[in-house]
């Protein structure tokens, strides 16, 4: 195995990607656009196999969105995950200056809220914050 983390990813392996999450190809143009407008980007691969991806949108102020954490299913449970995450992060942590404060959201598969927790993400709805809510426009 010969795992590399690249800070790119063609819109043809990250449908790759969605379709072995089971998440559905999208349309050509519109994964594109969806990564043209990415903050950042991170991608694994194995050789020149597509194994992974991650991506941080982000208005440039004070919200960012942790998106499209995906790793193909017979490569869970090695860190690739994890170590994408992590990368997301420190460039949000990078994007910092002096005196911000930037909230980073996710929305989790069911079932994986607990590999979040691991990073500082807290579980919604709790004593605070109300249940995050999501809609689909067709």
């Amino acid at each position: 195995m010969s795992i590399v983390y690249k800070e790119f990813i063609t819109p043809e392996d990250y449908n790759t990607l969605r379709e072995a999450v089971g998440w559905g190809q999208l349309l050509s143009e519109q994964a594109e656009q969806s990564l043209a407008g990415s903050a950042y980007v991170v991608s694994c691969y194995d050789d020149n196999k597509i194994v992974g991806s991650a991506r941080v949108i982000w208005d440039r102020g004070y919200v960012s969105y942790l998106a499209d954490v995906m790793v193909v299913p017979e490569y869970q449970g090695m860190g690739i995950g994890k170590k994408m995450v992590e990368m997301s992060l420190t460039f949000m942590k990078s994007q910092l200056k002096e005196g911000w404060k930037i909230k980073m959201v996710l929305v989790s598969a069911k079932g994986r809220e607990t590999f979040y927790r691991q990073f500082g993400f807290m579980e919604r709805p709790n004593e605070n914050f109300g249940a995050g809510m999501d809609m689909w426009l067709t």
